[in-house]
């Protein structure tokens, strides 16, 4: 049985009865979004000889927002953009992580994370299953820059973790450094600053052989 076939967690230990009912409906999302630390993700991991989890990319996403902020190049409001990276990668809990350079998979991705959101958010209670989707949709849509940054630090993470992998998922058949550059060009909306880091890394990487010429 898939993720996407399978029931809610919580209905495997039900919680017990009495509880207030908009209260059971937030525990029941928590215990379901449990799932995301099982999805897998591409990248490697810097400290251990395997790839990273979806939960573990979305606190380290948090971290950066909160060290990396003042190298934005609008203002952003921090807070808020570190609810837009934790929110963002939820939907893969059903929808699946998407690889980054896997162009046919990307063809259906929106479609069936825009069902993933559907259906996880409508666990919770009418008004906070909107405030979330809302987060998402922000990310998604990259309107803000608030939203900007973060969608900037989602791809600055994985640069991170390849390079420290000498090359990692830049050694994917038919992935050049000038698609890694082409892929990571949307940290440029966000931060010349750092933008101009990670084209220094990936030319570095380029010059060591870790990424096709």
């Amino acid at each position: 049985m898939t993720t996407s076939d399978a029931g809610l967690l919580a209905d495997l230990n039900p919680l017990p009865s009495g509880l207030d009912s908009r209260l059971r409906d937030h525990l029941t999302f928590l215990i379901e979004v449990d799932r995301l630390k099982t999805v897998l993700r591409q990248s490697p991991l810097a400290a251990a000889d395997r790839r990273e989890n979806d939960a573990e990319h979305s606190w380290h996403l948090a971290l950066m927002v909160m060290l990396l902020a003042e190298y934005a190049d609008e203002p952003i409001d921090t807070g808020h953009t570190i609810k837009l990276v934790v929110v963002h990668d939820l939907v893969e809990i059903y929808a699946g992580d998407t690889p980054i350079y896997d162009t046919e998979a990307g063809v259906s991705q929106q479609e069936r994370e825009e069902a993933a959101a559907e259906r996880l958010f409508g666990i919770l209670p009418e008004d906070s299953g909107r405030q979330l989707r809302a987060l998402w949709d922000e990310f998604e849509a990259r309107s803000t820059p608030e939203a900007r940054f973060a969608k900037a630090m989602d791809r600055l993470q994985p640069l991170l973790l390849n390079w420290m992998a000498k090359g990692g998922t830049w050694r994917t058949p038919g992935v050049t450094a000038d698609a890694v550059r082409g892929r990571k060009a949307v940290i440029g909306e966000a931060s010349t600053t750092l933008w101009e880091a990670a084209k220094h890394l990936i030319d570095e990487g380029e010059r060591r052989g870790w990424a096709r010429t």
